[in-house]
């Protein structure tokens, strides 16, 4: 059988071969006052795309992930490029409105497309890149959590894994916009840059425990989350039952929300900045869910790519 490896490990292998790489949702680039920051994502119709999905949705969230990773370092955006293969069933409809959702999302949070390139494709493929710049002394990282600190995530959570069980099921929900219609939050993570009381933060798009995963890993600590805390999306319980609400928090992924750390001293200030939930607490070591003074290990699993799996799709 064919060895197949995750996206986190595939990273792990190049960085080494490349001699060490930044592991913050953006790469980070010294310009002397400022920090220019870039990210790139690839996406693929089979594996990102719901069928359901028109192509103005596809276009939508190619530009929201990149511009989330934008958000994530408490960044402006200064623009994305956009490269698209096409496939041969691309009418100029089908074109027209894939470009539009491109330059509609950007356009909505400030920005735009600056160019890119287009070519032909067996299947849908687009690879944004988006492009940013943060004051030095504002930036923020994955790293620089601490013993103590306060856990937090913007919005709710579970709201595009809720969207699609539903579209799967055959339920109606406005959950389902939550999946197609992501919304990256910039303004939230350039209102928390600016409050300076965050020590650590990254986008949560992979689910909660891999987000988390990747925190503990990166600034060497643990966390603690307390379940009854947790903003889960409204009407996901209803729909789904409390235990698999919890394990789409965790683990579906597409949930475009900011995960990060605070000072407790700087609580006041982030609530000033923008809507947030504590849910946890920093710890020494371990990932933890607790709840009425119990707590269970929670596995750092979410939502990855498999790399040499031909039969890769979305599923939760």
């Amino acid at each position: 059988m064919k060895e197949t490896i995750g996206e986190r490990e595939l990273i792990r292998r190049i960085s080494v071969i490349l001699g060490g790489i930044q592991h913050d949702d953006c790469a980070v680039i010294d310009l002397g006052e400022r920090y220019f920051v870039a990210s790139t994502d690839m996406l693929h119709q089979r594996t990102d795309f719901p069928d359901i999905m028109n192509p103005w949705q596809m276009g939508w969230m190619a530009v929201a992930v990149n511009l989330s990773d934008i958000a994530a370092m408490g960044a402006e955006p200064a623009g994305l490029l956009i490269a698209a293969g096409l496939p041969p069933e691309a009418d100029c409809y089908f074109i027209d409105e894939l470009f539009s959702g491109f330059a509609d999302c950007a356009a909505l949070y400030g920005t735009r497309v600056l160019g890119g390139d287009t070519d032909s494709h067996q299947e849908l493929t687009i690879t944004g890149t988006s492009l940013g710049f943060v004051e030095k002394e504002l930036i923020l990282r994955r790293r620089g959590a601490q013993v103590g600190d306060l856990l937090c995530t913007t919005g709710s959570l579970g709201a595009a894994g809720g969207g699609l069980w539903a579209w799967q099921n055959g339920v109606e929900s406005e959950l389902i916009t939550s999946l197609l219609e992501p919304e990256p939050r910039l303004k939230e993570g350039r209102a928390l840059a600016k409050s300076r009381s965050v020590t650590a933060m990254m986008d949560n798009s992979d689910g909660l425990a891999l987000s988390l995963s990747d925190l503990s890993e990166v600034s060497g600590v643990g966390f603690s989350v307390f379940q009854d805390k947790l903003p889960l999306a409204p009407g996901l319980v209803e729909m789904v039952g409390e235990e698999m609400a919890l394990q789409m928090a965790l683990g579906a992924g597409g949930d475009f929300e900011l995960a990060f750390t605070l000072r407790p001293s700087g609580l006041q200030a982030a609530r000033e900045a923008c809507s947030l939930t504590v849910i946890g607490e920093v710890v020494e070591e371990g990932i933890w869910m607790e709840r009425e003074g119990e707590r269970r290990e929670i596995v750092g699993k979410g939502y990855e790519h498999r790399i040499g799996n031909q039969g890769n799709q979305l599923q939760i």
